[in-house]
């Protein structure tokens, strides 16, 4: 059976719940509510599990806060045996738009700290990633108050079809395959 591990990076705890930068734990919130599962509070995150056409879905919400997620990462690859190619990191991007949606086969953090952590513990980059549009509406040297604010009333109407989009990128990931993904979806986002 094909094994597949999504993680959503985000920050645990109720004061980092509804932040840009819990982005992915939003998607994969979203993902689980649609499924009818449950996170459960396991070792290094909140996991679920569940299956797409007969593959074997890790959902996996890091608990060890976004700039170690590496560790929570390579625990859930190594104990389902996950292969590289079969992972899949959504993160929140402050270089792209709110709303518009980016995956990737590899490539550098970017400046992320929770996809440089996970590359360095890994070792690796070539992992695929999803990054979510938050925007860049913040003055120089705001950043991190930014990504740790919360999203606002029209922010949230543009989000949440962004969110289902990327519900729909992860069964086609897990169906797919990446490159047929990105092809499909990379263009219209």
């Amino acid at each position: 059976m094909d094994k597949y591990l999504i993680v959503g990076l985000g920050n645990i705890g109720d004061e980092y719940a509804n932040t840009r930068h819990n982005t992915g734990f939003m998607v994969l919130d979203a993902f689980a509510k649609a499924s009818n599962i449950i996170f459960e509070d396991k070792r290094y995150g909140f996991v679920a599990h569940t299956s797409i056409k007969g593959r074997a879905v890790t959902l996996l919400k890091p608990s060890t806060f976004m700039n170690l997620s590496g560790n929570a990462v390579r625990y859930w690859m190594n104990k389902d045996k996950v292969c590289m190619e079969n992972i899949l990191v959504i993160v929140d991007d402050v270089a792209i738009p709110l709303g518009k949606l980016r995956m990737r086969k590899n490539g550098g953090a970017g400046g992320h700290n929770g996809l440089g952590h996970i590359e360095s513990v890994l070792c690796s980059q070539e992992y695929c990633r999803l990054r979510m549009g938050i925007g860049h509406d913040f003055p120089i040297g705001m950043q991190i108050n930014y990504v740790l604010g919360e999203f606002d009333d029209e922010e949230k109407n543009v989000l949440a079809p962004a969110i289902e989009t990327a519900c729909e990128m992860i069964k086609s990931f897990v169906l797919c395959g990446a490159d047929f993904t990105m092809n499909a979806f990379n263009k219209k986002h």
